[in-house]
């Protein structure tokens, strides 16, 4: 019982801890100058998540990437909340399948094919949710005229080639991390047991 207390405390000071680091990460961000679309910044906040989720599971990581957009929401009083939400989906959308196959197939071989299929469900997901949810809830807060060419365009040209290369950036920072801190993270699935 003292032994599943002390682990429960440990876990919730690790997702706290990886959610301010998730937070610094998210204000460190760029656009991609190529892009028409200079609001959709990339950023490397999803890491802790991804570290979350594979030390616990696809919840830690969802509760990682909720966490950050609520401290973001606070600290920079962001009058944005369609911006912070598309941020929360389109981590969610990412982590949950890495996480998912992760755990199904450890090491490598599994973060690799789990990068590429949250990278592929990021991508499309966010496009889908852009064209029918985000950019109209963008044109009516801000009072702009939405046309369907309008959204396809800003789909096509931005969204889904913004969400392909964050995606391949995350996979690129994040296999080199996994692989210096694949001893210590086996350490914290088996002290958690994580199977």
């Amino acid at each position: 019982m003292q032994k599943s207390k002390r682990n429960n405390l440990l876990k919730l000071i690790i997702i706290a801890l990886l959610s301010t680091i998730s937070l610094v990460l998210f204000f460190i961000n760029f656009p991609l100058p190529f892009l028409p679309t200079p609001y959709l910044k990339v950023d490397f906040s999803d890491v802790p998540a991804l570290i979350a989720s594979l030390i616990f599971s696809p919840i830690a990581g969802i509760v990682v990437v909720g966490f950050k957009n609520l401290l973001y929401l606070a600290v920079s009083g962001s009058g944005d909340p369609i911006g912070v939400l598309s941020n929360f989906i389109a981590g969610v959308m990412l982590v949950v399948p890495v996480s998912m196959i992760y755990h199904r197939i450890k090491g490598i071989k599994g973060l690799i094919t789990g990068l590429v299929i949250g990278t592929i469900v990021m991508a499309v997901g966010m496009s889908i949710l852009n064209y029918y949810l985000i950019l109209p809830a963008y044109g009516w807060f801000m009072g702009w005229e939405m046309s369907n060419q309008v959204k396809w365009i800003s789909v096509i040209a931005g969204v889904l080639p913004f969400n392909m290369l964050k995606g391949v950036f995350i996979a690129v920072l994040f296999i080199p991390l996994f692989i210096k801190l694949h001893a210590w993270l086996q350490q914290q699935q088996t002290r958690f047991s994580i199977k």
